[in-house]
C-alpha cells in the first residue's frame, strides 16, 4: 500500500423540512467542502458523512423519502461523480438511495474513482432502531480495489458490530471506511471505531455529522482516522470542517505509536478457527443481551 492522504469530513444538514431545494443545497455544501479540503491537504481519499445529501432523520416517511431521492448513479451522485474525475480522487458519497420499488430505501454509502466511475456501493446491515422506519437493511459487504488500496465499508451503527469488518479485513481490506450520524456518547463512538481498527488491523476513516438534522438529531462530529494498532490518527471537534491523515506509513511497525517494541502479532492470524468452528451454532443462533431492555421485562 502506497501512503496516501485520506481525509474525513464532517458538516451539518441544511435547515428545515427536507426539499428538493436543501437536498441541493447539502450536495452543493459537501462538495465544495471537499473541493477545500482537497486543495488544503492534498487527499487522495475523501469521505462525507452519513446520509450527506439528506441528513439523517429525514422527517419522512419511507414512500415519501423515495420519491426524493433516486438510484445509485443518479442525481444524487452526478455531481459527486463530476468532482472526483475532476480532481482525479477517490470520493466515497453516502447516500440515500431509492430501491426497487417505492418505499424501498437503502442507507448507502458509494465509491467514485478518480474518473468519476463507480467502483461500488454499499448498502447498510444493521439499521439503528428509529432508522427502520424508513430505511431497508441491505445484505451483503462490500471490499473494492482502488488505485489507493482495498477499501471496506461499514455505516455508523454497523461500527458495533464486530463481525461485520472482520468479514471485511478477511476479505482483505486495508482501509473501512465509517461515515456516520453519530448519535450517542462520543466515548462510544471513539471506542467502537478504534476497536474496529484493532480489532482487524486495518484503517478506519471515520466522518461524523455536526449540527442538526430535519428530524431534530444533533450530532457531534469528532471524526476520526484510527491506525491498525488503534491510535487516532487525527480527530474533529464539534464544527464543520475535515480531518486528515497520511496513511499507509509501515502500519504495523511497532506495538504503540512511538514505542521501541515492534508489532509481534496479528489478530486475524491468531483466531482460535477450531475454537469458533465447534462453537459456531452459538456465533450463528439468535440472541439477545442477558440484561434485557426497559419494558422487555
Amino acid at each position: 500500500m502506497t501512503p496516501f492522504v485520506a481525509a474525513a469530513l464532517q458538516l451539518a444538514p441544511a435547515a428545515g423540512p427536507l426539499t428538493p431545494d436543501t437536498v441541493k443545497a447539502n450536495v452543493e455544501a459537501a462538495l465544495d467542502l471537499a473541493n477545500r479540503c482537497v486543495d488544503a491537504t492534498g487527499a487522495a481519499l475523501v469521505v462525507a458523512p452519513e446520509t450527506v445529501t439528506t441528513g439523517f432523520a429525514p422527517g419522512l416517511d419511507a414512500a415519501d423519502l423515495w420519491d426524493l431521492v433516486g438510484p445509485i448513479p443518479g442525481p444524487l451522485t452526478e455531481a459527486a461523480q463530476a468532482l472526483a474525475a475532476e480532481l482525479g480522487v477517490l470520493v466515497v458519497w453516502p447516500t440515500y438511495e431509492a430501491g426497487p420499488e417505492r418505499g424501498v430505501v437503502f442507507n448507502s454509502a458509494t465509491f467514485i474513482g478518480p474518473e468519476g466511475e463507480m467502483l461500488g456501493t454499499y448498502r447498510k446491515t444493521h439499521l439503528f432502531p428509529s432508522e427502520r422506519q424508513w430505511a431497508t437493511p441491505g445484505d451483503d459487504v462490500l471490499v473494492v480495489p482502488t488505485p489507493l488500496g482495498r477499501l471496506g465499508s461499514v455505516i455508523c451503527f454497523d461500527g458495533d458490530f464486530p463481525e461485520l469488518v472482520r468479514i471485511e479485513a478477511g476479505m482483505g481490506a486495508q482501509v473501512v471506511v465509517r461515515p456516520s450520524a453519530f448519535l450517542r456518547a462520543a466515548d462510544i463512538w471513539e471506542l467502537t471505531t478504534r476497536a474496529r481498527a484493532y480489532d482487524n488491523h486495518v484503517y478506519v476513516v471515520a466522518p461524523n455529522a455536526v449540527g442538526v438534522d430535519p428530524g431534530g438529531f444533533v450530532y457531534f462530529g469528532n471524526s476520526l482516522i484510527v491506525g491498525p494498532t488503534g491510535e487516532v490518527l487525527a480527530r474533529g471537534t464539534s464544527q464543520p470542517g475535515w480531518v486528515s491523515a497520511t496513511i499507509g506509513l509501515d502500519p504495523m511497525a511497532t506495538i504503540s505509536p512511538g514505542s521501541s517494541v515492534r508489532q509481534s502479532f496479528d489478530h486475524l492470524a491468531e483466531r482460535n478457527l477450531a475454537l469458533y468452528r465447534r462453537h459456531r451454532d452459538v456465533l450463528e443462533a439468535e440472541a439477545g443481551s442477558a440484561f434485557p431492555l426497559p419494558g422487555d421485562e
